[in-house]
């Protein structure tokens, strides 16, 4: 199924980029092949398709919102799939068409665009959304991933630390409750990355944020989780850290104080996003069939510093 999925999508991408006739364009590249979804570039555009079994009133009600003005200079905006639509059909999964960006460079991290993601994050947090839109899927992807973890080492006492940190955590942040209701009403982007940026038009123009399948309504903190996880492991230098966190205070963002230690509004997404790294390592690993590589080693063993936290402390951090 997935080479046939593949194909499609390659197709719609092409008759999207060129007008209909003969042309001698490059096959398709495939830029992404995972459970959650399928992206393929021909040209200019790119074809995704989303999960299985996405709610597609959901994704429909956030391509409205990418596609919308208020957004424009923060979210990359969708193509029109279909007449009317931005949101299409292959083979029993929700299709949708975006123009292409240029990503960025992995190769060069001294040139990762960390003061640029915070300035936007700071942005989307401060807009004004009325209409209705679902709430932010981040803390649902880390119980997903811990989900994932268990069926994949069942009974290993080894992932004991992660269930352990996970426990400890509130329920909200387990995807289990809404965000309190004093920090869950903020527009968020709910699954933040390097990964999720890109520049358009490519390859010089600005930074804009990409994939919107987890934004929503939610606590901003969440978007600032996964950088501040890396950087309490030891694997985000710390100059970089303050660097992404200045541009982010500097945008009048509202998820940390203007000044002052970020931690008390970052220490619970942080821990999530700590455990939600390791369930997924945990879960990679077992299904290649190896021992985890030394950057999931850090986080697992995040997880486990997490999980010798006195209860009382616990407590303290998830209030």
């Amino acid at each position: 199924m997935t080479a046939v999925l593949v194909r499609a999508l390659g197709d719609l991408a092409h008759r999207a980029a060129h007008v209909p006739g003969d042309c001698s364009c490059p096959p398709p590249v495939v830029l992404a092949d995972r459970d959650d979804g399928i992206v393929v570039r021909h040209g200019p555009v790119v074809a995704k398709a989303h999960a299985a079994g996405t709610d597609t009133g959901d994704l429909a009600a956030r391509l409205r919102l990418a596609s919308g003005p208020g957004q424009a200079g923060t979210l990359l905006a969708p193509l029109s799939a279909a007449p009317g639509t931005h949101l299409t059909e292959l083979h029993g999964r929700p299709v949708t068409l975006w123009p292409h960006g240029e990503p960025v460079d992995p190769s060069d991290p001294d040139a990762a665009p960390w003061e640029e993601a915070g300035a936007l994050l700071a942005r989307l947090h401060r807009t004004e959304v009325r209409e209705p839109l679902p709430a932010m899927r981040g803390p649902v992807k880390a119980a997903l991933a811990v989900a994932r973890m268990r069926a994949a080492r069942p009974g290993d006492p080894a992932v004991a630390p992660v269930l352990t940190a996970w426990r400890g955590l509130p329920a909200w942040a387990r995807g289990e409750a809404a965000s309190p209701e004093r920090r869950g009403t903020y527009l968020c982007h709910g699954d933040l990355h390097l990964g999720q940026l890109v520049r358009h038009p490519a390859p010089h123009g600005p930074w804009l944020l990409i994939d919107v399948d987890d934004t929503g309504r939610g606590d901003p903190a969440w978007d600032l989780a996964r950088p501040a996880a890396w950087y309490a492991a030891g694997l985000l230098p710390p100059e970089v850290w303050l660097r992404f966190l200045e541009a982010y205070r500097a945008g009048g963002g509202p998820a940390v104080r203007a000044e002052g230690d970020p931690w008390p509004e970052l220490d619970v997404s942080a821990r999530a996003l700590t455990v939600q790294t390791a369930a997924l390592a945990w879960a990679k690993s077992a299904a290649e069939g190896r021992a985890p590589d030394e950057v999931e080693q850090v986080m697992i063993d995040a997880c486990a510093r997490i999980a010798s936290l006195p209860p009382e402390l616990a407590a303290e951090h998830s209030s």
